[in-house]
C-alpha cells in the first residue's frame, strides 16, 4: 500500500518530480524512490506491509530491468499466482506481491488482471517498447488520476492523489460546473470528472497503454458480464456458498508481515469480519497470515444515540480479546481540521473528523492494516431505504408484510431515529410506507433509466432491489465510500482491506435475488445466517440499523462552536465564489442557535460549508506553497 506518481513522454526535473511525490508522503512514510530515463519518471512512496526488506522497494525492476513498476495496493492471492509462475520457470528475488505483478504481466500481458484478487493502481514502464501500462482494480478501491500536458497529445502524468499533480499544472482551478451542481457533487466518484479542472479520474476496472501516440483505455471488468451461473436455488445452499467465499476472502486478506486489526462498530458487517478472522486463525496453515491480528478499534460517541460501543464489546468479549475504545473528541481535531480537509482533497457532505481520528489512533497503537466490513450494505441491502424497493418484487401479502415488518424493525424501538424526532415512529413510518405503495411502480422503475448500465441485458433481468443495489454499489454510494475510506486511512498511513469487496462476493451478491437478501424478516440475511455460528447471536440477528453518523449538531453547538463562528465571520468566507455566503451562514447559525435543530439541519449546514473549506485548504493552500 503506497502512493505512486509518474510522467511519460515528457522530461521533468528531478526536483519537481520529488515535489510531486512528496505530496504523497502520508501514503508511504517508510521509503521513497524515483527513477528517471529519457522522457519518463516513475516515483513511489512506500508503506511497508509485505516483505519489509529492501527487496520490496519500488520502483521495482524485472526481466533484466526491461520492466519498471510503481504500485499501490495488494494482490491477496499472490502466493497462488507465484506458485503457478514458478512452475513456468519464473524466479523471484523478493517475498512481495509486487514482483508477482511484474512476472504476471510478462507472462500474460493485460490478461494477468483477470487472475488478480485484490485492490490496486499500478504502472509498468516497458523500456524496450517505450510504453506505459496503467491499471486500476475492478471497483476502484485504489485511486488513480491523470493529467494531460497542454500542447501535447501523448504527454501524461499520473498519481494516487490529485494534489501530487498540482506542481505540474499551469493553474489549479476548481471545476465550477461540477461543484455548483448539487445533484452531481454528492456522487461523482464513479465518473471521470474531478473537482479540479484538467485532472481526470482513471476508470475502475480498466487498463490503458500510453505511448507516443497518446492514451488508449480499455475496460477489462464489468460485474454484469461476470455474474455467477452456478448459484444454487436453495437458500440454505446459498448460505453455505457465501460462507465459503467470505471465509476465504478474509483469509487471503490476513496475509501481512505487519500488525493487523479491525475497525469494529458492533454492527453486523465489521463483527462478521472480525469473527471470521478469529475462526480462521484456529486452523491457520497459511504461512503469510499475520499472527498479530487481535486488535479491535471502536469509535465511541459517549452519551449519544450514535454510540454502539456496547455492541462492539459484546463481540470482543465473545472472542476473548480486548477492545480499544477511541473517544471521538472533536477538540482533539480542532487544530487539525484544515489538514484533514487538505488530505481528503475531495468535496463531501460530512466531516472527516471521526474516521481521521479513529485511524490516527489505530496507527499510533502500531496497527498498519485493518480488515473492515465496508461494502456489505450496498451489495446486500443493508440500508433501510432498500426495503422499499423490494416491495416491487414481493409476491403476495405475506411476503410484503415480512418486508414491511423488517423495515419497521430496523429503527430504534425507543423512537430515537436519527432522521426523525417524532417518537411515535411506527405511525410515521407506516404512513410513509403506505404512501410509497400507492405510487406508480413504473415511476420507481424509471429512476433506473439514469443508471449507465440500464441497457445491459443482465441488468434488465435483475429484480428491482438488485437494480437498486447495483446502482448503489457501482455508481453512487459505494464508490464514494471507497474513496472516503481510502483517504481517511491513508492520511494516517493505514491500509484498509475489505473482504466484502472480493470480486467473487460482489458477483455473488449481484447474482442472487431479493429473497436471498431479505429472508426470514432480516436484511442481509445470507450474511447473518452464514456467519451466525461464529458470532454472538444478538449481534448476528440485531435488526436495528443506526449507521455511522457524526454528532455534528452537538459539536456545532458545543466544542466546535468557536471554530464555525470564526469561519462564517472570516473575510475569505464572505468572498468565496463557490458558495452563497449569506445562505450558508444562516444555515450554520440555525444549527448553533436553534434548540430544535435536527441531525438533518446539521448535515445540510456542514455540506453547504464544505466547498469553502475545500477551496481554502486545497486550492489556496496549494497556491501558497
Amino acid at each position: 500500500m503506497c502512493g505512486i506518481f509518474g510522467a511519460v513522454n515528457i522530461n521533468i526535473e528531478k526536483d519537481l518530480a520529488e515535489e510531486c511525490l512528496d505530496r504523497l508522503i502520508h501514503r508511504g512514510p517508510d521509503d521513497s524512490g524515483i527513477w528517471q530515463d529519457e522522457g519518463v519518471s516513475m516515483g513511489h512512496r512506500r508503506l511497508s506491509i509485505l516483505d519489509l526488506s529492501a527487496n520490496g522497494r519500488q520502483p521495482m525492476f524485472y526481466a533484466s530491468d526491461r520492466y519498471v513498476l510503481v504500485y499501490n495496493g495488494e494482490i491477496y492471492n499472490f502466493l497462488e499466482i507465484r506458485k503457478e509462475l514458478e512452475g513456468l520457470g519464473y524466479i523471484f528475488k523478493s517475498d512481495s506481491d509486487s514482483e508477482v505483478i511484474l512476472a504476471s504481466f510478462m507472462e500474460w500481458g493485460e490478461n494477468c488482471l483477470n487472475r488478480f484478487n485484490g485492490m490496486w493502481a499500478f504502472a509498468i514502464w516497458d523500456r524496450q517498447r517505450r510504453r506505459l501500462f496503467l491499471s486500476r482494480d475492478r471497483f476502484g478501491v485504489k485511486p488513480l488520476y491523470y493529467y494531460k500536458f497542454k500542447g501535447s497529445s501523448s504527454s501524461f502524468a499520473f498519481a494516487s492523489e490529485m494534489k501530487a499533480l498540482f506542481p505540474l499544472m499551469e493553474d489549479v482551478r476548481p471545476n465550477m460546473k461540477l461543484i455548483s451542481d448539487r445533484n452531481r457533487i454528492v456522487y461523482y466518484e464513479s465518473t471521470s470528472e474531478c473537482v479540479i479542472e484538467d485532472i481526470v479520474r482513471f476508470p475502475a476496472g480498466s487498463y490503458a497503454y500510453i505511448d507516443d501516440k497518446g492514451i488508449d483505455i480499455h475496460r477489462w471488468w464489468n460485474t454484469l458480464d461476470n455474474l455467477m451461473s452456478d448459484i444454487p436455488d436453495a437458500y440454505e445452499e446459498q448460505v453455505e456458498m457465501f460462507r465459503e467465499l467470505f471465509l476465504d476472502a478474509c483469509k487471503i486478506r490476513m496475509r501481512a508481515d505487519v500488525t493487523i486489526g479491525t475497525a469494529l462498530s458492533g454492527g453486523l458487517d465489521s463483527s462478521a469480519t472480525m469473527c471470521a478472522m478469529a475462526h480462521l486463525v484456529k486452523n491457520n496453515t497459511d504461512i503469510r497470515m499475520s499472527k498479530d491480528w487481535q486488535h479491535a478499534y471502536v469509535a465511541s460517541f459517549p452519551g449519544t444515540a450514535m454510540d454502539e460501543s456496547a455492541y462492539a464489546k459484546k463481540v470482543t468479549d465473545h472472542l476473548g480479546i480486548a477492545s480499544t475504545f477511541v473517544n471521538i473528541d472533536p477538540l482533539k481535531a480542532v487544530d487539525k481540521i484544515d489538514d484533514m480537509i487538505y488530505l481528503f482533497e475531495d468535496i463531501y457532505l460530512t466531516s472527516p473528523i471521526p474516521m481521521m481520528l479513529l485511524y490516527g489512533e489505530l496507527k499510533k497503537d502500531g496497527t498498519t492494516v485493518t480488515i473492515d466490513g465496508h461494502g456489505a450494505d450496498e451489495l446486500f441491502g443493508g440500508y433501510t431505504f432498500d426495503f422499499i424497493y423490494a416491495l416491487d418484487d414481493a409476491k403476495g401479502k405475506a411476503e410484503r408484510d415480512m418486508i414491511l415488518d423488517a423495515y419497521i424493525d430496523s429503527f430504534p424501538k425507543d423512537g430515537s431515529n436519527l432522521s426523525l424526532k417524532n417518537p411515535d415512529r411506527n405511525k410515521v413510518w407506516l404512513k410513509y410506507i403506505k404512501r410509497r405503495l400507492k405510487e406508480n411502480l413504473t415511476s420507481r422503475r424509471d429512476a433506473y433509466k439514469a443508471v449507465r448500465e440500464a441497457t445491459h441485458p443482465a441488468y434488465k433481468r435483475m429484480d428491482t432491489l438488485n437494480k437498486r443495489l447495483y446502482a448503489s454499489s457501482h455508481e453512487n454510494i459505494l464508490p464514494t465510500l471507497l474513496r472516503n475510506y481510502d483517504r481517511y486511512s491513508m492520511a494516517n498511513s493505514v491500509e484498509i482491506r475489505m473482504p466484502f469487496m472480493d470480486h467473487r462476493i460482489v458477483s455473488f451478491a449481484m447474482s442472487t435475488g431479493f429473497r436471498s437478501k431479505l429472508h426470514g424478516g432480516y436484511s442481509k440475511s445470507v450474511i447473518r445466517d452464514a456467519m451466525a455460528p461464529y458470532m454472538p447471536h444478538d449481534i448476528a440477528y440485531r435488526k436495528v440499523k443506526i449507521g455511522f453518523n457524526t454528532p455534528i449538531v452537538e459539536w456545532m453547538k458545543g466544542p466546535l462552536k468557536g471554530y464555525f463562528t470564526d469561519i462564517i465571520n472570516d473575510r475569505d468566507f464572505k468572498d468565496c465564489g463557490l458558495i452563497d455566503p449569506e445562505t450558508v451562514k444562516a444555515k450554520v447559525l440555525k444549527v448553533m442557535e436553534d434548540d430544535n435543530a435536527s441531525l438533518s439541519d446539521g448535515e445540510i449546514a456542514f455540506s453547504s460549508l464544505y466547498p469553502y473549506l475545500w477551496e481554502k485548504n486545497v486550492i489556496r493552500s496549494h497556491r501558497k506553497r
